[in-house]
């Protein structure tokens, strides 16, 4: 049997949203164990002088507890 728990992490990337959730994961894995996987929340972009500056999401992260 395994314990798992969720966190919430928000990542922003200047290319795309798919490479904002890369970024996401990637620090994640830094400072978490056992990372298993990750639900995408919420995605919006930021506008400045009416062109998309960037890219975020908000992920709900779950990891496995150690034993």
């Amino acid at each position: 049997m395994s314990i798992a728990r969720v966190t919430e992490i928000s990542a922003t990337s200047d290319t795309s949203f798919d490479d904002a959730v890369a970024i996401g994961i990637r620090r994640a894995n830094e400072t978490l164990r056992n990372v298993a996987s990750a639900w995408v929340k919420e995605q919006y972009v930021r506008v400045k002088d009416g062109e998309v500056d960037h890219y975020q999401v908000n992920m709900m992260v779950t990891f496995v507890l150690d034993d």
